[in-house]
């Protein structure tokens, strides 16, 4: 399996509705980040559903280095 890449290097803030689901890229070779576009399919990686808990505004990882996917935990300050 191909390891992820670094789509940038802060998160990226999106208006989510509760209850709906999303697809999270984890790969980071998607053009619609953070959400996925089916760029994993050529690298042998898959998408990561995600629900939102809440409606509003959400910081979802661009680094793809976070320890709480898709959430940002803040590590890409370390990278």
């Amino acid at each position: 399996m191909t390891s992820p890449v670094a789509a940038g290097k802060a998160p990226i803030k999106v208006s989510l509705e509760a209850g709906k689901d999303y697809w999270w890229c984890t790969c980071g070779r998607s053009a619609k980040q953070p959400f996925c576009d089916g760029a994993h399919k050529a690298v042998g990686m898959a998408p990561l559903k995600y629900t939102a808990q809440k409606d509003g505004d959400h910081w979802l990882c661009a680094c793809k280095a976070t320890k709480n996917s898709p959430l940002c935990d803040g590590t890409h300050k370390t990278l």
